[in-house]
């Protein structure tokens, strides 16, 4: 616990809403299979520290935050539940399609009192909104992950996409078929695995 604080910089109470976020997970995963039974045995750091992480690279100012494929709600459920303490003005939402999902999110932000939208609709059909921060974690490959967040970004807009060790084929595909800029971060969670924060995204035309 203490190291958990220490690492990510919260407060005891942060860290009681995550274990309550946890034992909320144990609950539904027998029912829903919400994550992989692999990475379950070790959601801690695979799932809650892997999303915590990312918190330290949004825009100070940032106001708005949509989360792509949430999921069981990484990274988006923790970063919104960091953000009370830390940003109380971000604004998160959460797009999930699946709708047992979206069951599940709503019960977790209903128990913890965590301020936070929770969309139950395909990325797609959201009405164009330009935010400041996009997240996604596991959701599509980067290029199709660019495609989803272009009608979303404005020229600030930052995207922070964890990826696996295939992070730069991922990359290279992109590059081939959108402009952008790319910062790229280590994880602190998975030796082979890096933090892509994307930012001025553009469409190349096509021959």
């Amino acid at each position: 616990m203490k190291n958990f604080m220490e690492k990510y910089n919260v407060s005891r109470e942060t860290f009681e809403k995550l274990s309550e976020y946890h034992s909320l997970l144990e609950e539904w995963q027998k029912k829903l299979n919400l994550v992989s039974k692999n990475s379950f045995e070790d959601a801690w750091n695979r799932h809650f520290a892997d999303s915590a992480q990312l918190f330290k690279f949004l825009p100070e100012q940032a106001q708005t935050l949509l989360d792509f494929g949430s999921g069981a709600g990484f990274p988006g459920m923790v970063i919104a539940i960091m953000a009370q303490e830390k940003t109380p003005y971000l604004k998160v939402t959460l797009v999930e399609s699946i709708k047992k999902k979206t069951l599940y999110l709503n019960e977790v932000a209903q128990r913890l009192s965590v301020q936070v939208t929770i969309i139950n609709d395909r990325i797609e059909n959201l009405p164009p909104q330009k935010v400041d921060v996009i997240t996604s974690r596991a959701m599509a490959p980067l290029e199709k992950l660019l495609d989803y967040a272009t009608p979303f970004c404005k020229k600030e807009s930052v995207c922070i996409f964890p990826k696996g060790k295939k992070y730069a084929e991922e990359l290279a595909v992109a590059h081939r078929r959108q402009k952008f800029k790319c910062r790229i971060e280590a994880s602190e969670t998975d030796a082979e695995s890096r933090i892509l924060i994307v930012s001025n995204i553009q469409q190349k035309r096509r021959r």
